[in-house]
């Protein structure tokens, strides 16, 4: 018998997908061109800073804005003649919006009676979406007699109770404090997996994004930067902009000296040191590059060790400040060309070791697979 030949999976359609849309306002041009496609299920984080075009970016995905230019389609649907009442979308604003005479029963319930289901419909939806929140508990109270997570909560299950295909979040727990919002992330996590509705969440924190992210889209000027998951743009930035947005970075510019197979020998003047980099780049000698190194990436020895204890890349300073951070110290070490590199280390030895550090003279080095070689 002849064997069939073997056939590839159709490739599954982006549940979300932006067209070169642009936005206007007035000489402004908020939004650039984006093209962005969202897979079905996902949780996918819009990152950048203020201005950066995100806000308005979900805003053109509700319907609250038209486009100046592009298309947007939501489950392979053209959304551009489609009001925002009529998209399967809902949106969980930053301030919640919640009815403040109304207890958390009635605000779940609001939403779902406006589509005219029946009254017993309607109980189901609401009492399912709050024991998944957690919220079953406090259906009699009003917003003013909730903590800040569960207000947060509640407007979540308003926004899940409708059942939309996409909900878009906009920074939804800048108003939690730090560690209730660290604990609120993982809640997220749990019940955007439960539902798997697609979640579109905007936001400037960095931390929130890596951790709640499938994929993420930094913004910059009104453009996508970079797409991918949060390890690719923290540990693979396609330029300077994404490293030095994501986390923190020390950027040495230099020219590329030699190249040998996948390693790159470059000469960072201003650092005064030469860095070899184990990276593959599409760059010729004497091109200016980037050499972007991770603090936490950067072993910090006393100056007494000997070089051949070192890594691949070595350079001598003294550490000018030093930073306690609880779980990490963050070192500011003044090489002998005068330019301060950031080093992070963990603190295993306690404060007093870390304040012996300060003023101490140091040797820095790095393995050549740390730096990520970038030519813009």
């Amino acid at each position: 018998m002849n064997a069939q030949p073997s056939t590839a999976p159709e490739p599954v359609p982006p549940y979300v997908r932006l067209q070169a849309v642009s936005k206007k306002f007035g000489d402004f041009l908020a939004v650039d061109a984006v093209s962005l496609e969202i897979r079905r299920g996902e949780i996918f984080c819009l990152l950048g800073g203020s201005g950066s075009g995100k806000t308005t970016l979900l805003r053109l995905l509700a319907g609250f804005e038209t486009p100046s230019a592009g298309r947007i389609y939501i489950d392979g649907e053209d959304m551009s003649a489609v009001p925002p009442y009529e998209r399967p979308v809902n949106m969980m604003f930053q301030s919640y919006a919640l009815f403040p005479h109304m207890t958390v029963e009635r605000n779940v319930a609001f939403g779902v009676e406006q589509e005219g289901l029946g009254r017993l419909e309607v109980r189901r939806r609401v009492e399912q979406i709050l024991e998944i929140v957690q919220m079953s508990p406090y259906v009699g109270r009003k917003p003013h007699q909730l903590s800040g997570g569960q207000r947060q909560r509640v407007a979540l299950a308003r926004a899940l109770a409708k059942r939309p295909k996409l909900l878009l979040l906009d920074e939804p727990l800048a108003a939690l404090d730090r560690k209730l919002r660290e604990r609120t992330q993982f809640e997220l996590l749990n019940i955007q997996e439960r539902l798997g509705v697609t979640f579109i969440v905007v936001t400037h924190d960095q931390g929130e994004a890596m951790t709640l992210a499938t994929r993420m889209g930094v913004m910059d000027r009104g453009r996508i930067a970079q797409v991918g998951t949060p390890a690719q743009i923290y540990e693979s930035p396609v330029n300077r902009f994404v490293a030095d947005f994501i986390g923190s970075v020390n950027l040495m510019e230099g020219r590329v000296a030699a190249r040998c197979d996948r390693d790159l020998t470059i000469r960072c003047e201003p650092f005064g040191c030469t860095v070899r980099a184990a990276r593959c780049v599409e760059c010729a000698t004497g091109d200016t590059v980037w050499a972007a190194i991770r603090p936490e990436k950067i072993v910090l020895a006393s100056e007494e060790m000997p070089d051949e204890a070192l890594g691949d890349n070595r350079v001598r300073g003294k550490v000018r400040e030093v930073a306690y951070m609880g779980d990490v110290s963050i070192c500011l070490v003044e090489i002998d060309s005068g330019k301060t590199v950031r080093v992070t280390l963990p603190n295993r030895a306690g404060l007093a070791a870390q304040r012996d550090l300060r003023h101490a003279p140091v040797t820095l080095s790095w393995d050549a697979a740390s730096p990520v070689i970038l030519t813009r």
